[in-house]
């Protein structure tokens, strides 16, 4: 019987051997544009691991949790673990390609975005998520900052509510 230390050696050799073989199997495709584009350009590198969280993204629709990512990974055998699905969706919200919503419940998803401001309006049910833009709210931050005195520097404004599939689907 094997000792601790090479019990240890034969299990990170199968391991090593494990992730190997998923690396061979899992070839990432070319992921959108920009989110690899943003990573050029900010000096990040491109590691295959943020390659492979960028594929994942983008055969995600609608928002997703990072707890999704690491779902799919592990189905497909992607080799990236969850702290690197993690610092890979803060690094892509930095960068601002990649926007952390707060859904309803109270948990936190993502969505792909425009790196230009804007807002969101979300399905409640389906997760659909559709980009609106400037709507009024600027003359409404005017009109706060003259009331208050305040001098408003960002904001953020989701919306929720049924698609029109799927208050077609309920017959809503």
């Amino acid at each position: 019987m094997p000792g601790p230390h090479e019990a240890f050696c034969i299990r990170r050799a199968r391991h090593v051997t494990h992730l190997m073989r998923l690396s061979i199997i899992w070839r990432p495709m070319c992921p959108t544009p920009a989110l690899t584009t943003s990573l050029r350009r900010s000096g990040e590198r491109l590691t295959r691991p943020r390659k492979s969280v960028a594929v994942l993204i983008d055969q995600r629709d609608g928002h997703f949790t990072s707890a999704d990512l690491v779902s799919d990974a592990r189905r497909k055998g992607v080799p990236v673990g969850r702290a690197t699905i993690f610092r890979t969706l803060e690094l892509f919200a930095e960068l601002g390609v990649v926007e952390r919503i707060d859904l309803p419940t109270g948990e936190h998803a993502y969505v792909v975005c425009e790196p230009a401001h804007h807002h969101h309006v979300v399905c409640s049910s389906c997760g659909r998520t559709t980009e609106i833009d400037d709507a009024g709210l600027e003359a409404m931050t005017a009109s706060v900052e003259e009331r208050t005195g305040f001098r408003i520097d960002r904001h953020r404004i989701e919306l929720f509510g049924l698609c029109a599939e799927c208050r077609e689907q309920d017959g809503r």
